[in-house]
């Protein structure tokens, strides 16, 4: 067997691996042209995600939320689990407490999820409640999606923190963090699998890198997660810090818990990567503060063109046209009374689109000592398909903006936990603006629901979604921007070319 037919095999082998499904048909007499053929998009067989331990505060009352879309195609057997990450493999194998998918305090299922359509929740109270690993397989796996919700009443960091598990990788970027006095940032690494993960972590401020002792060579256990404060990798106390997380071997899930002494606090997903062109979807229309980082890899300085996607259209923001950021440094500016009631997304462009940056957004709600604080990190696209859960008839924004042209949504709201009917509506979002769409509330829903936002054309849509609740005057909020939920993947499509096998 010769090397051409080897490699014919392993491609095979690799495209069966990743998708679970490899096919070989007759060749195509009218292809004649030799171009290639369109791929085909399939549900994803496997789904992993990993969700940050909640709080440390005895305070903590958290909700966690599990949803599967409904996806053509992803029929037939299917399950998935959320287990606690306290070191123990799948086949059980270390000597420590906890066990696959069980609350790690009181051995019960942290959560069950169900069938695609139908959210199921379950929750954790006090501040030992571990991260969770996640698996879903089969006709669960597409698109499947975890929300992570905390209420703090009191002390550092009381508010509502809000995250959706993410899919483990091997870079992350958070501008918007902290090292300065009344902030407390951590950085949790949780990694998923059978091998520990080696990471570094990497500082910039307002001035470059900055020194630090201990964050390089970090290592993660498997099946275990690590929480780093980021003022114990520095002396230097900066209000506005970039976080670079860089793993040298694994991969790990990664999120930063911003917590402040007075202004509440909330989880800072990471930042889309570095590129020329960056949206910031949904600002609440009542942010009383809006405070923007940004930050770029390389050598080189840019000024950053800053605009507000209004319901009107795009604006500039007063007195803030431009933001520089010099090469390798972090910037920040103040955005005094930037939406004026209005929803709104910002979206800022490098002068020619060669100088990537990544960017966040600290904002805030309420006055004086009843504010609250959320982040809002630089966005993907909602690309195929996006997925928020737990949402509530009341206390739920969906924000949608298309900078780029007139885009057409389709948004579905699922039956809910406890009881309800489905219900989708279509919107058109005008170009340069941002909509607080009125989403679908199931027919008489009982819990909590989940929403998807399906993009019926082809210009680029981006989304967040927010919830909100008032606790003795305090404006809790949390602020999930929406990327696609992976529930497909592209296949290309291959004929069969007997020829090769005489080569």
């Amino acid at each position: 067997m010769n090397r051409t037919t080897l490699s014919l095999i392993a491609g095979a082998t690799a495209l069966a691996a990743v998708t679970g499904f490899a096919a070989v048909s007759p060749p195509d007499t009218g292809a004649t042209d030799g171009t290639a053929k369109a791929a085909t998009h399939l549900p994803v067989e496997r789904t992993s995600l990993v969700c940050p331990p909640p709080s440390a505060s005895d305070l903590a009352e958290t909700a966690y939320t599990s949803f599967t879309p409904v996806t053509e195609g992803a029929e037939g057997k299917g399950g998935a689990e959320l287990r606690a990450a306290t070191g123990r493999k799948p086949d059980g194998s270390t000597s420590e407490d906890g066990k696959g998918g069980k609350d790690a305090k009181s051995g019960k299922p942290v959560l069950e999820p169900g069938d695609p359509g139908t959210p199921v929740t379950g929750d954790a109270a006090g501040g030992d409640s571990p991260a969770l690993l996640g698996t879903a397989e089969g006709r669960l796996a597409p698109g499947w999606t975890v929300q992570e919700t905390t209420t703090v009443s009191a002390g550092t960091g009381r508010g509502m923190q809000g995250v959706t598990c993410t899919a483990p990788d091997t870079e992350f970027w958070f501008p918007g963090t902290s090292t300065d006095d009344g902030r407390t940032d951590y950085v949790h690494l949780t990694n998923p699998d059978d091998a520990a993960a080696v990471v570094d972590i990497e500082l910039y401020g307002e001035d470059g890198a900055l020194e630090t002792t201990v964050g390089e060579g970090i290592t993660v256990q498997p099946h275990s997660a690590e929480p780093v404060l980021l003022s114990t990798l520095t002396d230097e106390k900066r209000t506005d810090v970039t976080v670079h997380v860089v793993v040298r071997s694994g991969r790990v899930g990664a999120a930063v818990q911003a917590l402040d002494d007075k202004l509440g606090g909330d989880w800072l997903p990471a930042s889309a990567d570095p590129s020329g062109s960056l949206v910031l979807p949904g600002i609440p229309k009542d942010a009383t503060a809006v405070r923007l980082v940004a930050f770029t890899p390389g050598d080189a300085d840019v000024d950053l063109k800053v605009r507000l996607a209004s319901p009107s259209g795009l604006i500039t923001p007063a007195g803030h046209d431009t933001l520089h950021v010099k090469g390798g440094m972090t910037a920040a500016v103040d955005l005094e009374d930037l939406t004026r009631g209005e929803a709104g997304s910002l979206v800022l462009t490098a002068a020619d689109g060669s100088v990537p940056v990544v960017a966040a957004a600290r904002v805030l709600r309420g006055k004086g000592d009843d504010q609250e604080s959320a982040f809002i990190p630089a966005a993907r696209p909602v690309g195929t398909r996006a997925t928020a859960v737990g949402n509530t008839a009341k206390g739920t924004t969906l924000s949608v903006t298309a900078p780029g042209g007139t885009a057409k949504i389709e948004v579905t709201a699922s039956a809910g936990t406890e009881g309800g009917t489905a219900a989708s509506k279509t919107y058109t979002i005008k170009p340069g603006t941002t909509q607080d769409v009125e989403a679908p509330v199931p027919a008489g829903v009982k819990g909590t629901y989940a929403l998807t936002v399906e993009p019926r054309s082809d210009t680029p849509v981006y989304a967040s979604r927010t919830l909100t609740a008032t606790e003795d005057g305090v404006p809790f909020f949390t602020v999930q921007p929406l990327p696609d939920d992976r529930g497909t993947v592209a296949v290309p499509e291959s004929d069969e070319d007997l020829s090769i096998l005489q080569k």
